[in-house]
């Protein structure tokens, strides 16, 4: 056993691995029994952008029904499990496939999950899979999510993604992105500018209707699974905020690019199923697609500073292979609507362009 978990030691990142080992050791050897354990299978499962890690583990050859389990460590210096715990039995009520907790020592930062697979949407669409049906199924899914947060006893249930968390976000963009990744200092005019800029983002994300938002509702959080498609993970720092958030992290994430046309195609079906469900969204499509866009303008902004920063400050480098997508969106938009034009400017100064004289912001 001691042997097995000084490999897995390697993935995981926290300040004092002797006690981390001896923790997720005890962990393990508590439930073995119970749930028919096999201990020297416990191997990495993924990890993600934050300091969660996550192993899979075998159920023994006793074992009446063959399983697997994962296990979530969440260490307490960085991580609060009970957030998870707590968004999982309030999404329950939308019905959705989420990983149950089995177990959990919330204390020492601990889960043990029910296993979704190991087929992320992600990977299912990189081997050649048509995306609609997946997608038609996400989209389901999330209206299922939206629609269970309107009811009368759910919608203050989780804090309001408000202005100046958004701004807070966005605001990694200047720090991280520009400063830090590409050496590129503002003077106090084009700071001005651009706070202008993301405070009419602000405004544009404010005034959308509100839902629960499970913020991170993309490829590599969602699991094809052969019943109930599709399994949906990392929801732990669900909020309530704009209607337009999880679709936007659905049809324009960091780590696959749809045509636009294909983007257009899905967000019809989900503007069509979420009048039908009671879900506040516009009579006109094109006002969605506003708000869409917006949105995803403030999403993009903050990733591109969360992916400098995590190269920058966590030594976590392949963030840095997604950053020409994610740029491509930001740029995409900046360019279509009014009072945006500094963004525009700062975009084609990380690309080294030189506009000819009298563009103006």
């Amino acid at each position: 056993i001691l042997n097995t978990l000084n490999i897995l030691l390697n993935t995981m990142n926290t300040l004092n691995p002797t006690i981390r080992l001896d923790a997720l050791k005890k962990f393990v050897t508590h439930y073995a029994a119970h749930y028919n354990l096999d201990i020297n299978s416990l191997t990495p499962a993924s990890a993600d952008a934050s300091f969660r890690r996550y192993f899979r583990i075998n159920t023994s050859i006793l074992a009446s029904v063959p399983a697997t389990y994962i296990i979530m460590d969440a260490p307490p210096e960085y991580e609060n499990c009970t957030s998870f715990i707590e968004v999982a039995r309030l999404f329950s009520v939308a019905n959705l496939n989420l990983p149950t907790v089995l177990e959990q020592d919330s204390e020492q930062g601990f889960l043990l999950l029910k296993d979704l697979g190991n087929d992320t949407y992600l990977s299912i669409l990189q081997q050649g899979k048509d995306h609609r049906p997946l997608y038609k199924d996400a989209i389901t899914a999330l209206i299922n999510l939206q629609a269970a947060s309107l009811s009368t006893h759910s919608q203050m249930a989780l804090p309001v993604y408000g202005a100046d968390k958004l701004q807070q976000e966005m605001n990694l963009f200047e720090t991280w992105f520009l400063t830090k990744h590409h050496n590129i200092i503002l003077n106090e005019r084009e700071r001005g500018l651009l706070q202008v800029a993301l405070q009419l983002i602000t405004t544009a994300c404010t005034t959308q209707a509100t839902v629960w938002v499970h913020r991170d509702y993309h490829c590599r959080n969602l699991m094809v699974t052969p019943i109930d498609n599709p399994g949906i993970l990392d929801f732990q720092d669900a909020l309530t905020g704009a209607y337009t958030y999880d679709l936007v992290s659905l049809l324009r994430d960091a780590y696959i690019d749809w045509p636009e046309e294909a983007q257009i195609d899905l967000a019809l079906i989900y503007w069509t199923q979420a009048k039908s469900a009671g879900i506040p969204v516009p009579q006109d499509f094109g006002q969605l697609w506003r708000d869409f866009e917006w949105m995803g303008l403030q999403r993009h902004l903050k990733i591109l500073g969360i992916f400098a920063r995590l190269s920058h400050r966590d030594g976590k480098h392949n963030y840095l292979n997604d950053l020409p997508l994610v740029l491509k969106y930001a740029q995409s938009v900046a360019q279509r609507y009014d009072g945006l034009g500094i963004l525009v400017r700062l975009f084609d100064r990380v690309h080294r362009i030189e506009r000819q004289a009298g563009v103006t912001f």
